[in-house]
């Protein structure tokens, strides 16, 4: 039998096959063999399992993933795990107060995405709480992603008719959800699909900061075609297996000048002749981009409080 992983516990997991689900678990060879990842099978996996006399049902192989979306600890665990895979796209959802998402937090995300051949969109939630500063600081950040190439929506979870236009950016599409805990992504996944009813919870008034209310990754079927994998929020995003002359490839805009420096190895710091460098001193490449590049190499984030309202 075959069938999709939709939810994903340690050794055991939950897979769809024909609208039955079935509760497997992972014989020994496949939970041990060579990989460098803590979870062995993820959301979106498609699997070949087979039912034992006794009932229960085992995994026997997981296919070739097409892509998956992955994430490293920043502690000294170095540890990195899975979040999704098999994904037509990823969605981050963004927000500017209760709690807000650093500019940093984005671009890693983004890169993670670039790195892995997912496209990837940012909905930026909770619209109706920005003060009038705010909002323009938010119309400039989209205005930055918009430029490179990158689809930004703004919307309130709580506004029926807002989340409604956004039905055609999932339509027929596996997607990933993500984000910070507490940005939202549950609220908005039920007033895209109500009949869902997943959990959500609330934001702590001490440091305006999400609770994890989503437990593990899983995967939900859309009535009006395609499914959203609603993950864990997630507080910090290290980048994976990167060299530091790596970065610049999953910059858009850096990606499509960097042929043009005088050093093929050139990281775009200091050295001579970089057209990088040359482009963000025409203004053709943001300085805020630039900064967030450069403190991605030395391992700092950006916050959206050192933009500079325009």
């Amino acid at each position: 039998m075959n069938g999709i992983v939709i939810k994903s516990s340690g050794s055991r997991c939950f897979v769809k096959s024909q609208d039955v689900i079935y509760d497997c678990v992972l014989k020994g060879k496949i939970r041990l063999e060579g990989r460098k990842t803590t979870n062995p099978i993820a959301v979106g996996d498609l699997v070949d399992f087979d039912l034992e006399d006794n009932g229960e049902a085992c995994i026997k192989k997981i296919h070739p993933r097409r892509n998956y979306i992955i994430r490293k600890s920043i502690n000294l665990s170095k540890q990195s795990q899975i979040i999704a895979s098999n994904l037509d796209q990823a969605v981050l959802i963004v927000t500017l107060v209760f709690p807000r998402t650093s500019l940093g937090f984005i671009d890693r995300f983004l890169i993670t995405a670039e790195a892995y051949q997912i496209p990837a969109k940012l909905i930026f939630n909770k619209c109706d709480l920005l003060s009038i500063e705010m909002k323009e600081i938010q119309t400039n950040i989209i205005n930055l992603y918009s430029q490179i190439g990158y689809e930004c929506f703004e919307v309130s979870s709580y506004d029926k008719a807002q989340v409604n236009a956004l039905t055609t950016l999932f339509k027929n599409k596996t997607t990933l959800i993500a984000g910070h805990s507490g940005v939202g992504k549950s609220t908005f996944v039920n007033a895209l699909e109500p009949n869902l009813d997943i959990k959500t919870g609330a934001i702590s008034s001490a440091h305006a900061k999400g609770k994890h209310t989503t437990t593990f990754a899983e995967l939900h079927q859309l009535s009006f075609g395609g499914s959203i994998i609603d993950s864990p929020g997630i507080k910090e995003l290290g980048l994976v297996d990167m060299k530091k002359e790596e970065v610049g490839h999953y910059f858009p805009e850096i990606r499509s000048r960097m042929n043009n420096c005088k050093f093929n190895n050139c990281i775009h710091v200091n050295e001579p002749k970089c057209e990088i460098i040359n482009a963000v001193e025409q203004g053709e490449i943001s300085k805020e981009r630039y900064v967030s590049y450069l403190g991605i190499l030395n391992g700092e984030e950006m916050d959206w409080k050192e933009w500079e309202i325009k």
